[in-house]
């Protein structure tokens, strides 16, 4: 956990927030981060979204656009005001992952619930969905960063 809160100082954060909630203290909490999810840059706003950034586990319309910028990650994510608790995870991923390096990212768990306390609070679905949206962050960083 150290080496992870070293690496990934904003999830540490998260982590910590999450530790003493209970359940629906979680909930809420996710609630009131969906605010907080950056808006799409304006280029990606005015173009449909294409469907491969669609995250396919996610039964809520998420996309996800991974970008490097030198060797530093930046990451938008879509997902629609009526899904404050998707948007609040996004909240979380988008937050903690902005600037990390490919290493990084590339070590970061599959399965961040356990980490945030929120196995119990979330139904399967969202579980399944934010596994995804993380694999597919991973995947499309191996991808862009992959010798060509």
């Amino acid at each position: 956990m150290a080496d992870l809160a070293k690496a990934f100082p904003k999830l540490a954060e998260f982590i910590a927030e999450f530790q003493d909630l209970d359940d629906g203290e979680r909930l809420q909490t996710l609630v009131e981060l969906a605010d907080e999810l950056p808006p799409v840059s304006a280029d990606r706003a005015a173009a449909p979204f294409p469907t491969t950034c669609r995250v396919q586990e996610c039964q809520t319309p998420v996309h996800i656009w991974v970008d490097w910028r030198g060797d530093r990650m930046h990451l938008e994510a879509d997902v629609p005001v009526k899904s404050p608790t998707v948007r609040g995870l996004l909240t979380v991923v988008v937050s903690s992952l902005e600037g990390a390096t490919a290493a990084q990212v590339l070590s970061l768990p599959d399965d961040w619930l356990p980490m945030l306390g929120l196995e119990a609070a979330l139904g399967m679905t969202r579980q399944q969905g934010l596994r995804g949206v993380i694999r597919r962050i991973k995947q499309e960083s191996h991808r862009q960063l992959a010798p060509s």
